[in-house]
């Protein structure tokens, strides 16, 4: 798709649909910073007619208006942007964003679109651009007719003459391109999407990109020790794998480690989950797509920091060859671990992941990973939890966060969680002997396998990587390609630092 800055008049904009924000205001929508010249050229004003029909310009709310040639374009899209920000020329990222998201989520099949949203710096176009491209995706591989297929928007401009906003733009339609590899890593069925098949996604992407590609392959894990993801994926026919990719940049002089976590389908073993909650267990390698993806966008960025990802690849499933409740493994490094339930499963093939960075020497790890269904009980199913082994290390994550416009919230690892994880067989047992604060117990158990001087962090995106309620802002029902972003702005950051 391709996007790109134009200084025309949105009125006169040659186009088949214009999206125009309005606020919402004490009598009824208000045209926002870009809507004004649309908003005249209705007879009575644009503002009366959304009136009318029920508008009230909160944000993400959508309505469709022909324009009876009132502009050039035959359809308006009114996107609320919610209430009028203090300073009125002012609207930031995330709302612009998400409005232009869910405006093109309305626009069907109309293919060339024109944004004239409050565009007024490169930012705010270029996050005008990121929400429209994250709004138009679709995932249609499995789809049969044509129609769904071809139908779409194939054109987008941005609305602005702003100092660096093709710049901006550009960046936006990398980190689109980047998400939606993550979304459809995770949308795809898992008898397509076994560990060797997302093995050679992993490797397609390197060789694309000019990232360095390594694979560990079921006999290659059990020469080397790595008994979390041969134990995990003992029990499938689909053999485990450990992918390392590696981006590197002349004039780096630190690296940063990203782990995923890629369990391509979870049954919960032997401990085998109930119906109602296998069927979105395709969406248990989010990590993993959520690292690969990463470091497609670095690869094309090109931030001044060297970034080594580890992929932890499994299938979880049950079998005369599955491993059982009240095993031990031995994790790499020499870590016994007692298996007190087989559906505690990624925290073992991320253990294995997170001892393995440990070689690189990085300035920092961070593992990704849809660890617990407790993160969903504790934050919902839309903002992850970040965990972390210093404070510091926890809010720049947390910063990242914000900046990318990624809902995340951090989380302690309370100390006195560890003691519940003592096994009377092995050096540690993989779940707690209780039920509470499970999201954090997960994230305590990780924390043995990092050295204590090295800086880590966790992030929990169990519910926030798949969607299982409707469509909103500019996320799809499915896979989201939850803190895609947050990764490439932390090593961005990590670069300027």
């Amino acid at each position: 798709m391709s996007v790109t800055t134009s200084p025309a008049s949105p009125d006169s904009v040659e186009a088949d649909a214009v999206v125009v924000g309005y606020h919402s205001g004490s009598d009824g929508p208000q045209p926002a910073s870009g809507a004004r010249a649309v908003d005249a050229a209705f007879p009575g004003g644009l503002a009366r007619h959304l009136s009318l029909m029920g508008a009230s310009g909160a944000l993400e709310e959508t309505h469709n208006v022909p324009s009876l040639g009132a502009t050039t374009a035959p359809v308006v899209i009114a996107v609320g942007l919610g209430e009028t920000p203090g300073d009125a020329s002012t609207v930031d990222t995330d709302t612009l964003s998400r409005a232009a998201g869910a405006a093109l989520r309305s626009c069907g099949s109309q293919h060339r679109v024109a944004l004239a949203l409050p565009a007024d710096t490169a930012e705010l176009a270029g996050a005008t651009a990121l929400g429209a491209l994250l709004g138009c995706y679709s995932f249609t591989r499995y789809r049969t007719d044509e129609e769904s297929t071809t139908a779409g928007t194939s054109e987008l401009l941005v609305l602005s003459s702003a100092s660096g906003a093709q710049g901006a733009l550009d960046r936006a339609r990398t980190l689109a391109g980047s998400v939606g590899l993550a979304r459809d890593l995770v949308n795809t069925a898992p008898a397509d999407l076994v560990p060797e098949d997302l093995a050679g996604v992993a490797e397609e992407v390197a060789r694309d990109s000019g990232l360095q590609f390594e694979v560990l392959d079921e006999q290659q894990l059990a020469e080397g020790g790595y008994g979390g993801l041969v134990g995990v994926g003992q029990g499938s026919v689909n053999p485990p794998r450990m992918v390392r990719l590696s981006y590197t940049h002349p004039d780096a002089t630190s690296t940063l480690a990203f782990v995923g976590k890629g369990i391509t389908f979870d049954s919960g073993g032997l401990s085998l989950k109930p119906a109602g909650s296998m069927d979105w267990m395709k969406s248990d390698m989010g990590g993993a797509a959520t690292v690969l993806a990463a470091m497609q966008a670095i690869a094309e960025l090109r931030p001044r920091v060297n970034v080594v990802a580890y992929l932890a690849l499994a299938e979880n499933m049950p079998s005369g060859s599955a491993q059982r409740p009240s095993d031990v493994l031995t994790i790499y490094g020499g870590t016994t671990v007692e298996v007190l339930n087989t559906d505690a499963e990624g925290r073992l093939v991320m253990a294995d992941a997170l001892v393995r960075a440990r070689e690189d020497e990085p300035a920092l790890i961070v593992d990704v990973a849809t660890l617990t269904g407790a993160q969903l009980v504790a934050l919902g199913t839309r903002v992850f939890g970040i965990m972390a082994n210093d404070d510091a290390t926890r809010d720049s994550v947390v910063t990242a966060a914000e900046q990318a416009d990624e809902a995340a919230w951090p989380m302690p690892l309370p100390a006195e969680l560890r003691s519940g994880l003592e096994s009377s067989v092995a050096d540690i047992a993989n779940v707690p002997g209780e039920r509470w604060g499970g999201m954090l117990a997960a994230g305590v158990f990780l924390k043995e396998f990092v050295a204590e001087d090295t800086r880590w962090a966790h992030l929990d995106i169990a519910g926030p990587a798949f969607n299982q309620g409707e469509p909103f802002g500019y996320t799809p029902k499915g896979g989201t390609g939850c803190a895609t972003r947050t990764l490439v702005r932390l090593a961005e950051n990590h670069a300027q630092n």
